[in-house]
């Protein structure tokens, strides 16, 4: 059976139709826990290919997943389709060229991302049924990635505890398996409230909750001298308590995201940001409440599938871009800085070659320092071998969450990478399920990798998928 091939097949057989989803979606951006036209045209989708369709996964209305095949294992492949605010652009221009002021944008590729997701679950599904081949193939839509921790309470939801394997991509500038690095991640809010009172005529009775959130902040600034250095904490404060100075701010309220490498670590560091804003409230004689939104774990890689993956994509080679897609990602570049191109070659280890666009493999042992964020594939990884790639979608050196991305999100090069990397997860997916041995060693890797200790949700048992997030709730 030449599996790869015939997989091959079915991904280039369904390619136009998951293009057409993909850039659907790019003209549709929601943000955390509001996707539901991006989760509908997934679940429609999923109902013309033939598969059975659960909504609601999680008690999140915008959490669908599409299961296909019978018996054998359950391969499962992940998609997500959240967009992020503020990056309103013009696809296709090479200019900051808003289609909406302030409007959101898919910044990080994410329309991409789910459908990729989706063709390759669609192209095994074919396969196997076209072999009479054993096995389930099972996509999660997922949404609210930036933030909201879905795929966290899906797992604690028990969505992931039948399958074998889990397989994803993200968008990049690199044709690569994914290095299993994350940090875990808590996004906590932190609420004052003290006294209203006129600030001329008597501020001594007035008790502020904006100097709560101020004297919180120097002190997590203080902190940051004291606590490890691959460690992160950010702020945003989402309430001042009013724009009148001349009224004492009864209430106030700032949202922090505290990373650091490992769980235990994010979650000690939670405890002294706490301390922090407890101090803050005991000097301004307020109340503090802290609020966890959401929470993420740490991402555990997958030696064997990693491997598995690679081969596949050294197989396959880099997504072939013509003059035109390297002209559009060369005008791209005029619009990023040297340090950003610099940086983005650094992640891997390499020398910038001058290409516009990735045209190799990123090798397995390439000498890498990683740019490392967050995200809540980490949960996954705890609860299943986990395994993803990147595909080229964007210029070398273009930045996440920016307009530049949004504007390469629905380019014929994008559109190439995006088909590309469905076949190399599509490939890995069968991989797995016609070699036993390979199940096996993936498992066991998983299994050493967990230790003893095992998987413990960071979401605390009475937190609950924080749907108005976007809203800032």
């Amino acid at each position: 059976m030449d599996n790869r091939n015939d997989l091959w097949r079915h991904v280039d057989a369904n390619k136009e139709r998951l293009i057409a989803l993909s850039d659907r979606v790019w003209g549709m951006p929601e943000v955390c826990y509001t996707e539901e036209r991006s989760c509908a045209e997934h679940a429609a989708e999923l109902a013309h290919q033939g598969f059975r369709v659960t909504k609601g996964v999680a008690e999140i209305p915008t959490a669908v997943i599409g299961e296909a095949g019978e018996g054998g294992p359950v391969i499962a492949f992940m998609g997500e389709y959240d967009a992020l605010p503020g990056l309103s652009q013009e696809a296709g221009v090479a200019s900051h060229t808003p289609v909406e002021t302030g409007g959101h944008g898919h910044g990080c590729g994410h329309n991409l991302l789910g459908s990729a997701a989706l063709l390759a679950a669609v192209a095994m599904k074919d396969w196997l049924a076209e072999n009479k081949l054993p096995g389930r193939v099972r996509y999660y839509g997922c949404p609210a990635e930036e933030g909201g921790a879905a795929k966290a309470f899906m797992v604690r939801a028990g969505a992931f505890d039948d399958a074998d394997v889990a397989i994803s991509w993200h968008p990049s500038s690199w044709w690569e398996v994914a290095p299993p690095l994350a940090l875990a991640n808590t996004r906590a809010d932190f609420v004052f409230t003290g006294r209203t009172a006129h600030a001329a005529a008597a501020p001594h009775l007035g008790r502020s909750a904006l100097d709560a959130v101020e004297l919180m902040n120097v002190g997590v600034n203080y902190m940051r001298e004291h606590m490890p250095s691959d460690a992160r904490v950010h702020y945003a404060v989402l309430d001042t308590g009013g724009i009148a100075p001349n009224v004492v701010q009864a209430h106030a309220r700032v949202r922090y995201s505290i990373r650091a490498r490992d769980l235990r670590g994010m979650l000690e560091l939670v405890q002294r940001v706490k301390k922090i804003a407890q101090g803050a409230a005991l000097m301004t004689e307020t109340t503090m409440e802290m609020r966890i939104v959401s929470a993420v774990s740490d991402l555990l890689g997958n030696t064997p599938l990693e491997q598995a993956m690679h081969g596949v994509m050294e197989e396959l080679g880099p997504p072939h871009f013509d003059d035109a897609d390297r002209a559009f990602a060369e005008d791209i570049r005029k619009t990023l800085q040297p340090q950003e191109i610099a940086s983005i070659w650094r992640t891997i280890g390499m020398e910038d070659s001058g290409a516009p666009l990735a045209d190799f493999l990123v090798p397995m042992d390439a000498k890498r320092n990683p740019a490392i964020g967050s995200t809540d594939i980490g949960d996954v990884s705890w609860a299943v071998p986990t395994v993803q790639a990147h595909s080229p979608t964007v210029a070398i050196g273009t930045p996440f969450h920016t307009w530049q991305v949004v504007a390469q999100g629905k380019t014929p090069a994008a559109h190439k990478a995006m088909v590309h990397v469905a076949k190399a997860m599509a490939a890995t997916g069968a991989a797995v399920l016609l070699d036993p041995a390979l199940m096996a060693a993936a498992k066991a890797d998983h299994k050493k990798k967990l230790g003893a200790e095992g998987y413990t949700s960071p979401l605390p048992p009475e937190v609950k998928p924080p749907l108005r997030m976007s809203l800032g709730g």
